[in-house]
Parts: C-alpha cells; structure tokens; sequence
C-alpha cells in the first residue's frame, strides 16, 4: 500500500488528541442532559489512548488517515453540540431537548462506525489492541441516550394546541410549575424574575428562525407566561389608599388562595399530600395529566399521586364565605370612595377598577351592590381619563352589563355612550377592542339600541369599522354584531343606509310586510346613496320596486316610483330596471288622461324615463303596452311631443330629456326625425331655446343639436321664421353660462347648411361673428370658465366651424369688412398652427381655401394690370421670368396683404398648411390641399405659384399623397395639382427621376374617374411618358382645371 506523507499524519494525529482533550474538558462543563454528555466524555476519553496507539506506530497508509480526518470531523461536531448546549437559554434546550439527543446518538454512533475501520496495522499488528479498539467502536455504535421523562411530558404537552392550555390559567400555572422544577428553579413563587428571563433569551435563540415548531414553541410559552404574570401583577395603590382599605378589610390568609389560580378559593379541598387546591383547578390539572397518559401528580411539589380523591375543606370555605361577605362590602366602599376623590395616582384609579372587576367576576351579586352604591357614574367618568385607566374602565363596565339589563340601563342613562364612541376612535387597538365590546354588549338591550342609534356618529363609526381593513378583527366583528343588533330600529336601519350599509334596508324591503316596504321605499327615495349602493340595490330590490307600482294606493305607487327614480340616475341601473318591467307601468302613469295620476307622479314617471332611455339598456325594443308599441313608435313620440307642449314645465324638462335620450341613440334617431317632421313639431321645440329655465333651455339646445345632423335645413328654415330664437343662440355662445349649453348650441350652429346664405346673413345681422373670434380667442387663452372639461373639446370645435361658413359667402360686403376688421386670415392660419383639435384644423385649412380663393377678387384700383409674358420666356425657367414690380405679391400680381387680400403667402399660412400634408386624419391632409391648390388656379401666378410651393418643399408631400392612395379625392386633388406643377420643365425633369411618381401616374390614369384619368394623361405628357399628340381623353381644359382644383367633377 503506498503511504502518504508522513509529517502530515503525525501532525493530524497530534491535532486530534489536542482537540479530544478540549472536547473532553467541555463536556464536563454541559448541566443540561449532563448523564449523556458524561456518557460522551467517556467515549471520548478511550478515544484518546486509541489515537496515541495510532500515532506511536507512525502508519501513513490512506486508510489511517481517512480515519483520523473522520474522527477530526466528528470531534468537530461533538464540540459544536457542546457549545450549543452551554450557551442557549435552559428553556430552549428543554424544548429541543429530543433533537439534542439525537443529535448527541448521531455524532456517537458515527465516530464508532469510523473506529471500527482501523487496520491491525494501525497498532503494530497487535491482535488484542484491536479487539480492544473493535470492542469499544460496537459499544459506540450501540449507544443509546435517553430524554428525561419530566422533559419528555413538558414537550409533549406544549406541543398540543389545545385550547385549554392558551386559556385556562390553573392548567397553564401547572405547565409554569413543571417547567420551573425542570430547569431547576424551585424558588419560583418568590423569583418569578428568573424564569422571564429565560424566555427572554428564548425569544433572543429563535429570533432568526423559520421552523414551524420553533415559532410554535415561542408562542405558547410567551402566552403562558403573560397569563400567568399578569395574575399575580396586581397594581399597587399609594400608601395612603392602601392604609384606607387596610383600615376596613380583614388581611388576605395564604391558605385562602389557590397556588394554580391565584384567586380566593370558593370550593378548597386537600389532596393526599396535604396540599389545598380550588377544586375546578385541580380537576383539570388531573385531566391533563390523564390525557397525556403520564402518571398524576401534585401541581406544587411534582410528586406522583397515590390517590386522586378529593377531600372537601368544609370549615375551610366557611371561613372563607365569612371572610369573602364581610371583606366584599368594604372593597366596594373603598373603590367608590377612591373614584369619588380624584386621587393624584393613576395606579389608585387602576387598583380600585381591577378590585371591582374580580369581585364582579366572583360573585354576580357584587354587580348589583356596584349598581346600587352608585358607582357607574363614576366609573363612567373614568373614560376621560388616561389611556390605560380608561381600558380598565371600559372591561369593568362590560363586566356589568353581561347578562344584566339593569346595569345597562344604569350605564345608558350616563353620558357612557358618547365617552365609548370617542374610545372607538382613537388608536390604541386594544382601547377600540374593549370599547366596541362594550358597545355590543349594551346593544343587547332594545331600549339602548335606539339610544345608541340616536348618538350622533354612532352608526356611521361603526359602518366604518366594519368597512375598514383592521388589523383587530375582534374590533371589527364585535362592530359587526353591535350594527346587528341595532337593525331593530327602523331609524338606525336608514342611518345604516345613509352610511352605506344598505342590506339591512334591503333584508326589510325583500322580505318584510306592505308597511315596512313602504317605509323602507321611502328611505331609498330621501336618503343619499353611493353609486355602488344604488347598482346593488337595482340588483335585488328593483323587482319588488316595480311591483309595488300596481298597488292601488297612491301613496305606494308614489314611494315605489321616487326610489326607481333614485336608482334610475345610475346610468348601469337603466339595464336592470328595464329588464325588472319599468317602462310599461311607468308609461302607463305618463299617459294617463285626467286627475287619477297626480302630476307630480307623471313627473318622477318622466324623470325615470328620461334616465332610462340614456343608459345601455335595451329600451329600443321593449315593448310598453299590450299593443307592442316601444319608445321608438310613432305613437308614442307623438304622445310625448304632445305632453311637451301641454304640460308644466317640470314634466316638459324631463320629456326633453328624454327625446335627448332618444336622439342619442342611433338606432332610434332616424324614426324620432320622421315622427317630428310628421308632427310638424320641429318650430315648437325651437321655441324652447327662449325658456328663461336653465332646465328646459339646455335639454332643448341638446335635442336640437343631436337632431341637426339629420334635419339641418328644417331646422335652419325654423330659425329664420323668426330671429328670437337664432339670436337667442348667439347669445349663448358668447356668455359665461354653462360650458355644456354653449357646447350644444356650438354643435347646433356648426351642423346647419352652410350653402344657406340667408341663415348666414342672419346669423351676420345677430352680430355672430365678433362673438365668435372673441370666444375661440377667450378658449385659446384659457379664460372661459370650464364647467365640465368633456364639452370644451366639443365647443371650440363648434366655435370655429361656425366662423368657417362666412368664409362661404365672401360675395357679401358685409362679412368682407367683417373678416379684414378681425383679420381672419391671420386668425385661421394660428388657429391651424396652434390647435391639436383634427376638426379645428380641419376647418381652418377650408377657411383658409376660401378666402385665398376670394384674394384675386380683391384687386385695388391702383394695382398695375398683369404684364405680358412672352411664351418663349416661360420655357426657360423662372429664373428668366420677367421681374414683379416692387412691392406687388408674386403669385397675385397686386398689392397683396393679410388684412385686406386674405393672401396666404402674406398671412404666413403655406408653411402651416405644407405641415398638414402629413397628418394622419385625411380630412385635414384634403383641406390642406384644397387650400395650397389656391396658388396653382387660372386666375394667379401659375408659375409664380408652383415657386412658392416649391420653396415651401410641398412638392414632395404632393407626390407621398399621390403615391399613398389613402382616398380617391385626396388622388384626385394629388393628380390635379401635380399636372399644373408639371408644367414647370426643371420640375418636371427632376420628378421624371422618381420612378414610384410614374407608376402612380399610371395606377391613376387606369383606375381614376375621367377628371383624374385626363388629368394624369397630361402629368404623363410633363414626364415625357406618352407622346404629346395622345388624345385619349377629350374634356373641356377649364373644366378640367376648375374640377381637379375642387377635387371633384
């Protein structure tokens, strides 16, 4: 066998014996499990004689020293047991006492196994030496240690999680005892210190670890130990309280208290032993012992029982009755004289409040003589005193009330329940534990039910509570069972609902009889709800709502329908009334002729109707009467266009509303537009625009504004009978009234025809378009009053709509004078730059095309004619055409300006506009050309003008749009103004290079409408594509031109 490096096994060798030697030292030091660990010493120590043997022959085989590094290793792990063994707290090496011997067999048993693998070689070949050696590795390897049987039960019992060991203090006082006697502590009554701090340095050893049976063992110890300790922590009064009661009580005698208990004993009997137990305590002491199949024995000196009979101390308790009577009464006196004299200690106020908390729990007697010596006041006033004097106060008085309605009458006539409701909001958890229990326990009481609901904030505190996320769930549920029990009150029942705990309402609405539905519908109608409220009681309440409405009572039917009317306002309620039957009773009501429905009926019958008809529901096609007639039929709007005009204006706000709802809907608005014009009842409803009430006024505008796109030129004809109302609507655009109204009265204006000139002349008259710059300048600058942002979107894009149709009707002077005075050009062209509105700058770029469109017309008399050209010119270039005279536009040929031409180049709005070209919304990119095609018609500067676009770089956009194909009208518009650039030769040859610009071309010429196909057969001849004497197409050059700049034939 080869050998290793001798030195090295001699060292190991030596590094052992060292280490044995500590080791062996160490394990005599170990108090806990000492039997074991002397055991190990042992082993330990013929170990040593075995390595010196080893080391004297000097064998370096590879076994030998696997051996010694096997016994190294284990030493090692012996040595760290040890060290766990002197250094963690008593407590928690009797709680791991099991694993520490397991682990003390494991280190054994391997360090045998290893003996066991030494060659004979390794002692000289000495046969007895090894049998020796051999002896003591079996003798390792069969070693057995063994868990001390009071250890063993201790564990065993606080492994269970029974609940008689977390709540009974004689069993967990037992537990305490056994414990103490285990770790050695037999002073334990007179040194209760000691063993606090062993599980002080319990929770310091376990307070990095994750084991399910550690934290298991921190918990019930700790629980134990608090319950124990604070039984015998009782508060200490100031010398001159206690020289008070000593004055008037007979001294406690030891044998009076139970050493499990700690309380005076009521039924003392002896054990064989001699010793005096409470009966109760001790009869569960015996349980334990019995369930846990260990041996019975006595609490106090932990001797194993003979006998378990109990001998009852007769004269014993009688001394105790006589001693209990006669000291009880004079507690009592004493408590209330220390209440009564505001001592200067709070430790005073606590004695006296603990005092009379265990005379209550032992003797249910002492809560009538508390009552009737008159303390509750007085304990009731504590509540405003420091914190942990008011959670004593607050335990004894729930003490006094259990079970005894008089004690809680005594209590609610205090000011008790106003004190406990500020105990609830404060936030000690333990204060609001105690306060809502108390609360729970006084509701009890039916009488003090209504007072508490009566408290202001009382339910609402409570509702909150429930509500929250409280860490205390005991709080919380206790405030659950207290709103339980004040359900017994109509009246808290509607605060619950005020505050948001609505199923009380709904249980009584559900399930109770005609007069409580009656009243409970009527809370629904009165109080506030959420919106999460109403949606909830739509779902379980609004049938038996509906059905309410077939009660021949009035008075029922009115109830039922203010309630629906509440949960109606939800808009996702409209669903769930509809599918509970709404419409057909309700309609029935709205349409009754004569007294038998009150108006003020019909008008909550519109007011539901009009919520309706605007939620999601399917009301469209829901039939309302036995005829199958729905709110789309042309009866019904005929019936309800009539109640308009033959109603007060209550109901005819609410039948607006409900046209509105009618009109918003896109399956309905058709057949609503053919029964109007079929009731001729358009004018009528124009007439509501003059109501000087805001709630008819602004539903009428809404109406009229939905109804415009589909009747426009009615309405326009409506409003020209008579300018009233067209003013009326001017007015409204430019007053600081609701942002929603302007917003409709916008929208109405702005859908109206623009080609109707007598309604812009009218509109001209009313002095519209002053107002109209002033407000988009006002909206611009922020400085209109934004009732709801949701409409201002909507009215600024009304606002310059309106301003773009004069624009129509330039040929008026009037409106000329008008857009110079207020320099349109200049205002459409920051409007188009400065909007991210697609509409406004939408109808911005249209405005602007108009007005350059008007420009030529507006030549002053001292502008110069336009100079001849010579044809030969043109083909070389502009840089050859013969120079402007100075100061003349380029493309106009006149003395051009922003104000007074409403030029584009002058008003800077070619840039702007070339920006445009590549907006996603095509309805701008089709303004923008319209307005940029201006510079390219017959009556301008063709050539002058393709400059201008070329110098703005708008060629290269022209060709995307051309290319991209996104419309037809945007190719055709593409088409027409490329043909007229194309006449440019330099452009031209430059734009030939571009083979997508000829296929675009062709795909133009093959696909395009006769406008676009002649139009890009001529942009084809530019490019050299097609011979020029191609005559394929044959139309008239001006239409052509007019046609293609307008985008259309």
């Amino acid at each position: 066998m080869v050998g290793v490096d001798l030195p090295g096994v001699v060292a190991l060798g030596q590094n052992l014996l060292d280490r044995l030697s500590e080791v062996t030292a160490s394990a005599q030091e170990v108090h806990w499990e000492k039997q074991n660990f002397q055991q190990l010493k042992e082993f330990l120590s013929d170990i040593v004689n075995v390595v010196i043997e080893i080391n004297k022959t000097r064998d370096s085989s590879p076994v030998v020293l696997q051996v010694l590094e096997s016994l190294y290793t284990e030493v090692e792990n012996a040595e760290q047991l040890i060290k766990i063994c002197t250094t963690k707290s008593r407590i928690y090496l009797l709680t791991h006492c099991r694993v520490v011997v397991g682990q003390l067999e494991d280190i054994t048993h391997c360090i045998g196994r290893t003996l066991s693998l030494i060659p004979l070689s390794a002692v000289q070949g000495h046969k007895a030496a090894k049998d020796q050696i051999d002896r003591l590795a079996q003798d390792m390897q069969k070693a057995r240690y063994y868990v001390q049987e009071t250890e063993e039960r201790i564990c065993r019992t606080l492994e269970q999680d029974q609940d008689i060991i977390r709540t009974d203090i004689a069993v967990q006082t037992g537990i305490v005892m056994d414990i103490a006697r285990t770790l050695g502590m037999e002073d334990l009554p007179r040194n209760p210190a000691a063993l606090k701090d062993q599980i002080q340095l319990l929770r310091h050893d376990m307070q990095d670890t994750n084991q399910s049976y550690d934290l298991h063992m921190v918990d019930v110890i700790g629980n134990i130990f608090e319950n124990v300790a604070q039984v015998n922590d009782h508060p200490s009064p100031s010398a001159e309280i206690q020289q008070r009661y000593n004055m008037r009580i007979v001294p406690l005698f030891d044998a009076f208290v139970c050493p499990l208990t700690k309380q005076v004993m009521l039924d003392p009997v002896t054990l064989e032993n001699g010793q005096t137990y409470e009966r109760s305590a001790i009869e569960k002491w015996f349980k334990v012992c019995r369930e846990e199949n260990r041996p019975v024995n006595c609490p106090m000196t932990g001797k194993v029982l003979e006998s378990t009979t109990l001998k009852p101390s007769i004269a014993l308790r009688n001394t105790i009755e006589e001693w209990t009577n006669r000291n009880e009464w004079a507690r009592i006196i004493s408590a209330r004289r220390i209440l009564e004299s505001s001592p200067s200690h709070e430790e005073d106020y606590l004695y006296a409040l603990k005092d009379l908390q265990a005379l209550c729990q032992r003797n249910k007697l002492n809560k009538y003589k508390i009552r009737n010596n008159e303390l509750i006041p007085p304990i009731v006033a504590l509540l405003k005193n420091m914190e942990e004097v008011r959670i004593r106060a607050l335990i004894l008085l729930r003490t006094l009330a259990e079970d005894d309605d008089d004690n809680k009458e005594a209590i609610g006539q205090t000011d008790a329940l106003r004190s406990i409701l500020k105990c609830l909001s404060r936030t000690v958890s333990e204060e609001r534990q105690e306060a809502a229990s108390l609360l729970f326990e006084l509701s009890k009481s039916e009488k003090l039910c209504e007072r508490i609901g009566a408290t202001n904030g009382a339910i609402l505190y409570l509702v909150g509570m429930t509500s929250s996320n409280s860490d205390n769930l005991v709080a919380v549920e206790k405030a659950e069972m207290t709103l339980e029990n004040l359900e017994k009150i109509d009246q808290n029942v509607r605060q619950m609902a005020e505050s948001g705990r609505i199923q009380p309402l709904l249980r009584r609405l559900l399930s109770g009889p005609e007069d409580v539905r009656y009243e409970m519908a009527s809370d629904l109608a009165t109080i506030p709800l959420t919106s999460e409220v109403k949606q909830l009681v739509a779902k379980e309440g609004a049938h038996v709502l509906v059905r309410m409405l077939d009660d021949s009572h009035t008075q029922t039917r009115e109830v039922a329908l203010k309630a629906i009317r509440v949960l109606a306002s939800l808009e996702s309620n409209g669903k769930i009334l509809i599918e509970a039957g709404i419409l057909p009773p309700v309609m029935k009501d709205l349409f009754m002729v004569g007294t038998a429905v009150p108006m003020r009926m019909k008008e909550i019958c519109a007011a539901i109707l009009a919520h309706v008809v605007m939620s999601s529901g399917e009301w469209q096609t829901t039939s309302i009467d036995p005829e199958g007639n729905t709110l789309i039929s042309e009866t019904i709007v005929h019936n309800l266009l009539h109640l308009i005009s033959n109603t007060g204006p209550a109901i005819e706000a609410r039948l607006l509303q409900v046209l509105v709802g009618l009109a918003s809907s896109n399956q309905s608005v058709a057949n609503l537009v053919s029964y109007i014009k079929s009731a001729g009842a358009i004018v009528s409803l124009i007439q509501f625009l003059e109501a000087s009430q805001d709630q008819l006024r602004i539903p009428a505008v809404r109406l009229l504004h939905h109804l415009s796109t589909h009747m426009g030129q009615e309405l326009a004809d409506g409003l020209r009978v008579t300018t009233r109302q067209l003013g009326t609507l001017v007015r409204m655009l430019g007053s600081n009234g609701l942002i929603e109204e302007q917003a409709a009265a916008a929208g109405l204006l702005a859908n109206l025809p623009v080609d109707d000139f007598r309604l812009t002349r009218a509109l001209v008259d009313e002095g519209a378009l002053p107002i109209l710059v002033q407000r988009i300048e006002a909206v611009r600058n922020n400085v209109v009053r934004i009732g709801a942002a949701k409409y201002m979107t909507a009215y600024q894009e009304g606002l310059v709509t309106i301003l773009t149709r004069f624009t129509y009707t330039l040929d008026d002077q009037d409106v000329v004078a008008l857009a110079r005075r207020h320099n349109l050009a200049v205002f459409f062209r920051t409007l188009l730059q400065g909007s991210t509105l697609d509409e406004v700058q939408n109808q911005s770029a249209i405005a602007l095309e108009n007005l350059s469109t008007f420009t030529p017309q507006c030549r002053p008399d001292d502008t110069p004619s336009k100079p001849k050209r010579f044809k030969f010119l043109a083909f070389l270039g502009p840089c050859l055409s013969p120079p402007r005279p100075s100061g003349l536009c380029i493309v106009h040929g006149m003395m051009c300006s922003a104000t007074e031409t409403f030029c584009l180049i002058e008003s800077q709005a070619v840039d702007p506009l070339v920006s445009c070209l590549d907006h996603t919304n095509v309805i701008v990119v089709q303004a923008a050309l319209g307005a940029l095609s201006t510079l390219l018609l017959d009556n301008v500067d063709l050539e002058r003008g393709v400059q201008v676009l070329h110098k703005a770089d708008a060629i290269s956009p022209i060709l995307d749009i051309l290319q991209e194909h996104r419309t037809e009208l945007l190719r055709q518009k593409s088409v027409w103004m490329l043909e007229r650039i194309l006449r440019n030769g330099d452009l031209a040859r430059l734009i030939a290079a571009d083979p997508h610009v000829h296929a675009a071309m062709v795909d133009a010429l093959r696909h395009g409408n006769a406008v676009c196909r002649s139009l890009a057969e001529k942009s084809l001849k530019h490019l050299n594509r097609i011979p020029t004497f191609s005559g394929v197409f044959q139309l008239d050059n001006r239409a052509n031109q007019r046609r293609g700049a307008r985008g259309g034939p």
